[in-house]
């Protein structure tokens, strides 16, 4: 069974050429590469995320509330109907990223996501990120929106496998034939030559790392794939106008549940410790 649950900072930058190939250098002194990029070559990963039809969801994310929430569904290359994926719910909370993903066949994500009734438990499946899944598509009519695939080069510590270091290049979108199973081909996100770099860890960045970014002069900046696509859609579509978001009255959204307060005591003890 593929259980995977998150909880850490996930810190991004914009890298050019120079610096990307600079700060490489620095993690071979420390870091060693994924196991999936062999001879340093990027894996493709592919995502289709999904929202309301009046895209509440990216729309509540850009007005960069204290708690936000989405859903995707995730392959590695290009899957077929009875290939494994890699369904997501993704919450932020103060700063910090709870990720929990449960492994399923590509067309029982479909279905679920589209029926909201649970699959038949299988021994690949976490039933309890499914229970929570099957609560958010309850709360939500989810259409699948946008398209969203990039090549990945990522790097764990030496002996520390908590910090992970990631840089997405080529990153394409498209708004039509969203299905993972239709390639991975599509509109380029961002210009030739730009590396986007995420730290993700659950604790402050080690000394070294923190010197060789100030050195390069790297800077952390704010920066959403999907945000960064909508935003562009929504220009386009109304003549360079943003709509701002107004926050609907959902009961649900109120931050009470016992993840919230996790995330806060996860914040302090971060911060006790720096």
């Amino acid at each position: 069974m593929a259980i995977e649950v998150f909880n850490r900072y996930e810190h991004k930058y914009r890298l050019n050429k120079e610096q990307f190939d600079e700060i490489v250098k620095v993690l071979d002194e420390h870091m060693t590469p994924d196991k999936y990029n062999k001879d340093h070559k990027p894996y493709t990963i592919a995502n289709v995320y999904y929202d309301t039809e009046d895209n509440e969801l990216i729309r509540r994310s850009l007005a960069k509330p204290e708690y936000k929430e989405k859903l995707r569904l995730r392959s590695y290359g290009v899957p077929g109907h009875e290939d494994k994926v890699f369904l997501e719910i993704k919450k932020k909370y103060a700063g910090i990223v709870n990720k929990r993903r449960t492994t399923l066949k590509l067309d029982e994500a479909y279905e679920f996501i589209k029926t909201g009734i649970k699959p038949v438990e299988q021994d690949y499946m976490n039933m309890q990120v499914i229970n929570e899944i099957a609560y958010f598509l309850k709360n939500y009519r989810l259409v699948p929106k946008v398209y969203i695939a990039y090549d990945r080069l990522a790097y764990f510590e030496k002996d520390n496998p908590d910090l992970r270091i990631s840089f997405d290049v080529n990153i394409r979108t498209r708004r039509f034939d969203t299905g993972l199973e239709k390639g991975d081909d599509g509109e380029k996100l961002l210009e030739d030559g730009v590396y986007l770099m995420e730290i993700k860890t659950a604790k402050a960045k080690p000394l070294w790392l923190c010197k060789g970014l100030s050195r390069l002069g790297i800077k952390r900046e704010s920066f959403s794939k999907y945000g960064t696509e909508y935003t562009r859609y929504i220009r386009k579509k109304h003549n360079n106008t943003v709509i701002p978001y107004e926050a609907p009255q959902r009961e649900e959204q109120k931050v009470h549940s016992s993840i919230f307060e996790t995330f806060k005591q996860r914040r302090l003890s971060h911060r006790l410790a720096v």
